[in-house]
């Protein structure tokens, strides 16, 4: 009964939390400009009104239209579930979860993948080829890092992994991580958000033919994401395990909101990167990654 309430719990948390990060981003980038921008609240409104709306489906498309975005929001929310909370813990844990973690998301970009290429445009075809073809950079830079961090504390268990901080190599982790996160949650420089010219998107061109409630999944799982590698980011580079309990909560919630400003500055300082520039920075993240893992390997 206990483990149910915290269960439960921990789902509220990750659902009601998640979509204050995208108004906090959206509200840091008015302030740098002058303007007063949306509240920080726009996306919870904007995800009631899409539950309200119907659904247009074009003729070609099948029931994985509809399938793709909703396995895709359980993946990514039992990715979170995966995912300790400082202090808190896991909810589920075990030895090789992280290897889960890594599965989850990548199951989450196929169903995303998988649902654009349902309608039959060439749009969306073209979006999900760029989202796959960089999606293979931005992996092999999470594994990287990783790997890093299994070898600091010789565990593949979340719990154990994040307990620590990635010692030697945690600025390099962080720098790694923070561009990983910035491709993973499309964000400048690697793509626009709130662009809507077909040609020059990657994410968001492939969610073009949605509507209605399967939008709101697939909003509300990008700002799942988006809290899931904020958190995974602070655990990995501050030392969370040598702290108290409150102590702890409140660097983890103090990170992640500085992560999420930190996305705000990133993008209202930078310009979105030319298309045959991503895998140069994509691959810059892998480096450092990589480097984090041999400082590792060698502090050991």
């Amino acid at each position: 009964m206990i483990y149910t309430f915290e269960l439960i719990l921990r789902l509220a948390i990750w659902l009601l939390l998640a979509p204050l990060l995208p108004g906090i981003i959206n509200k840091v980038k008015a302030w740098v400009a002058g303007r007063r921008g949306p509240p920080v609240l726009q996306l919870y409104y904007d995800l009631a009104k899409l539950w309200r709306k119907g659904v247009v489906m074009s003729t070609l498309a099948s029931p994985g239209f509809i399938a793709g975005p909703a396995v895709a929001w359980v993946a990514l929310l039992a990715a979170a579930i995966l995912m300790p909370l400082g202090p808190l813990g896991s909810a589920l844990s075990f030895r090789g979860d992280v290897l889960l973690l890594i599965y989850l998301l990548a199951l989450a970009r196929f169903c995303t993948a998988w649902a654009a290429m349902e309608t039959g445009s060439a749009f969306e075809g073209m979006g999900a080829a760029r989202e796959v073809s960089y999606a293979v950079l931005a992996e092999a830079a999470i594994i990287a890092a990783v790997l890093a961090l299994s070898v600091h504390t010789r565990s593949v268990s979340l719990v154990t992994m994040l307990s620590p901080s990635a010692g030697a190599g945690a600025a390099l982790l962080a720098a790694g991580l923070f561009t990983v996160l910035l491709a993973e949650n499309c964000r400048v420089p690697f793509d626009d958000p709130n662009t809507h010219l077909e040609l020059t998107m990657i994410h968001e061109v492939m969610v073009l033919d949605h509507s209605g409630p399967p939008l709101a999944a697939i909003l509300h799982g990008a700002s799942v994401k988006l809290l899931l590698f904020s958190v995974l980011l602070v655990q990995a580079v501050v030392p969370l395990g040598n702290l108290s309990a409150p102590l702890a909560g409140a660097a983890l919630a103090g990170g992640v909101l500085a992560v999420t400003i930190g996305v705000g500055l990133v993008e209202s300082l930078l310009a979105r990167l030319a298309f045959r520039r991503v895998p140069l920075l994509l691959t810059t993240a892998f480096l450092l990654c990589l480097f984090a893992l041999l400082v590792s390997w060698n502090w050991k």
